[in-house]
């Protein structure tokens, strides 16, 4: 049996893109099991793996771990990546709790009725100028480090990658206006862990398309 932590979940990014980013930053390789069946899905419901019978599932240190935010909390913990003290886990939690706001609309936007996303598509953008991204940049202007909480890289800061990617994907110019953030999106993607996870090879998942969001709606409602 391999060592390497195994992620289950569908062939996209959904709510498991988040871990690998983390495990990435980590230097942690991992295997994955994709689901494209809804008796896959009832399987591992019946093998009692799924404890609230959702996904993602990860199978980590003999655990089979569900739940995104408890996923993510001991993959940063493990590997150094949760701040010094609970003080600095305190401001990685308040970062990432206002990222995975951002990012829960980026990944329910797929899913919009037709008629629905125009208007979704713009909130996403006037979120990310005008909540978020405005909190990050001034953040990094004030702490003058390279990284969000102390001067280490960090859950938020990999979540924050993770997020403005995302976004740009969308609005190619939303960072023409935070200036800081441009410097921190330059400093992540050279990071050897971070470049290596953004080449064409990696398990990064490229954006959600139709067949992807028929197969999530096929193994979970079917």
């Amino acid at each position: 049996m391999s060592g390497k932590p195994k992620l289950i979940y569908f062939n996209g990014r959904g709510r498991m893109e988040p871990i690998r980013w983390l495990l990435a930053a980590a230097g942690v390789e991992f295997e994955e099991t994709f689901l494209d069946t809804r008796e896959q899905y009832l399987k591992l419901i019946k093998d009692g793996s799924l404890m609230f019978h959702q996904l993602p599932l990860v199978e980590i240190d003999g655990m089979k771990m569900v739940q995104t935010r408890a996923i993510l909390s001991y993959i940063a913990g493990k590997y150094n990546l949760y701040g010094k003290d609970l003080k600095e886990r305190a401001f990685i939690d308040m970062y990432v709790e206002g990222i995975t706001d951002l990012t829960n609309m980026i990944m329910m936007f797929p899913f919009s009725p037709p008629e629905a996303k125009e208007k979704n598509l713009a909130l996403i953008m006037e979120r990310a100028t005008h909540r978020y991204f405005p909190v990050f940049e001034k953040a990094l202007k004030q702490h003058g480090q390279d990284f969000l909480v102390g001067n280490k890289l960090s859950w938020a800061d990999v979540q924050l990658i993770e997020a403005i990617l995302a976004v740009e994907e969308k609005f190619p110019a939303v960072l023409s206006g935070f200036p800081q953030l441009q410097a921190f999106k330059t400093r992540m993607s050279n990071m050897p862990v971070i470049k290596k996870f953004l080449q064409p090879s990696s398990p990064r998942k490229p954006p959600p398309d139709d067949r992807y969001v028929a197969t999530v709606l096929k193994v979970l409602t079917e």
